[in-house]
């Protein structure tokens, strides 16, 4: 086995470039900077380029002291000019892969980062995609667009290839990020690697290992793809059925939170996955339907991950019925009744609201006449968004006379900072469709659960 290449991407004084800096890549950025890598951030929007270089965060769970800290090693800088990525070793591409209008793969981030690189692509760079999508992505779209410089990185799976001549490394490794999640930081979780070939792969080997505690090889660069959808398909799927399992027990009267709990206690065969209001993330309810898209090209149909999308993407809907019927209770229509939503976010503790569900929620309600207001503690103010523009709505006040206000609360989002209690005790109707309310002792009867 050829050495030269891992022992290369192995050092200490690497140039590492990070194309995107948002909860994927400003994360990692700072990791390998505190391994004393030389890192710098490249970012179209020059806002966030602004504020990094002055050591201010726009991402609540990553300090901005963490980033002055960074920034005072010099280690760490961002910048829009794309030109210096020809002064890297390692280039690294963390941009978002959304959906499209028609719920098709949307890869116009990954097209442009992999196209700035090629402008300026040089002999013995090393690339790595690591945002989400179908697999074929690296070896397909952003090898062919990376070669227009060029410079050539073959095809060559497994070790038995052998080692083609190589102008330059291509790799996959899927981002694993968990926002909010405290137990499972960037180091600690394995970093799954697989190249266009095996120097490739050795190449990012060496790279994650300096920032990581366990690299996870794999075969190809499409290997390493699947991967990463398998693991979040496998949440959507699972989540879906306990969506419909909740819609069954709701109108069995069972508790399908009981029921669950229940079940978790069997120490083998079983994992709890909860039911909420639908799908919210960059991942989950994206990343499915990259693969159902490119099973069309292979005559596959997937049929479970259509069926999970179909059940999560209704959920929404669910919840504002719900609404509606627990107004109809206490002879209220929906239509000039005041709804609070409480919690934006995509789930608790975080300040990412991408595919929120909530926002889902609140333009149903608007559409079937309510006058919504929100309030978040991690949003004082919306923006516009790629599907919703709430750049007018600002977070309401959630004093006790202001709750008494409302016609209905609606839990959205269970952030851990809502006092439950005093919320029920305030407002006249409370509709929770998180199972946020279950410690509450008090008005109970005001509570409705969806």
């Amino acid at each position: 086995m050829d050495k030269s290449v891992s022992d290369r991407f192995a050092r200490k004084d690497l140039r590492i470039g990070i194309i995107g800096c948002g909860y994927v890549g400003l994360p990692l950025a700072l990791r390998f900077s505190e391994v004393g890598c030389h890192v710098t951030g490249f970012d179209t929007d020059p806002a966030k380029v602004t504020e990094l270089n002055a050591s201010r965060s726009y991402i609540k769970h990553i300090p901005a002291e963490e980033i002055h800290r960074r920034r005072e090693s010099g280690r760490f800088d961002a910048t829009s000019d794309f030109d210096r990525l020809r002064d890297m070793d390692a280039i690294l591409i963390c941009v978002p892969t959304p959906l499209d209008e028609r719920r098709q793969p949307d890869l116009s981030y990954v097209v442009a980062s992999a196209e700035a690189v090629a402008r300026t692509l040089r002999h013995g760079q090393l690339v790595v995609l690591e945002s989400t999508s179908y697999p074929g992505t690296t070896d397909e779209l952003v090898l062919s667009i990376l070669e227009r410089s060029g410079l050539r990185c073959p095809v060559a799976q497994g070790e038995r290839a052998g080692d083609p001549e190589t102008d330059f490394y291509l790799a996959f490794s899927p981002e694993r990020e968990d926002p909010g999640n405290a137990k499972f930081t960037l180091h600690l979780i394995p970093k799954v690697v697989g190249g266009i070939n095996p120097d490739s792969r050795r190449a990012a080997e060496a790279l994650y290992a300096q920032a990581v505690g366990r690299v996870v090889p794999v075969s190809s660069t499409r290997a390493a793809e699947m991967t990463k959808l398998l693991e979040n398909i496998f949440r959507g799927v699972n989540i879906a059925l306990v969506n419909e399992l909740k819609l069954l027990s709701l109108r069995m009267g069972v508790d399908i939170w009981e029921v669950i709990e229940t079940a978790s206690t069997k120490p083998f065969g079983f994992m709890p996955f909860w039911p909420g209001p639908g799908l919210g993330g960059h991942c989950i309810p994206v990343d499915p339907f990259y693969l159902s898209w490119k099973a069309h090209e292979y005559d596959f149909s997937t049929r479970f991950i259509e069926l999970a999308g179909e059940i999560n993407t209704a959920m929404p809907y669910h919840v504002v019925d719900s609404v509606v019927a627990a107004l109809n209770g206490r002879r209220k229509s929906l239509k000039g009744s005041r709804v609070l939503v409480l919690g934006v976010a995509y789930k608790k503790d975080v300040d990412d609201l991408r595919e929120s569900p909530s926002l889902k929620i609140i333009e149903l309600l608007q559409e079937r006449g309510a006058q919504v207001e929100y309030h978040d503690p991690y949003f004082p103010q919306l923006h516009k968004m790629r599907h919703y523009d709430y750049s007018h709505m600002r977070s309401a006040e959630i004093a006790p006379q202001n709750l008494a206000g409302y016609d209905c609360v609606l839990v959205a989002t269970d952030h851990s900072s809502y006092d439950y209690q005093a919320i029920v005790d305030s407002a006249p109707l409370v509709v929770d469709s998180r199972n946020a309310t279950r410690g509450v002792t008090r008005n109970r009867e005001k509570i409705v659960r969806c």
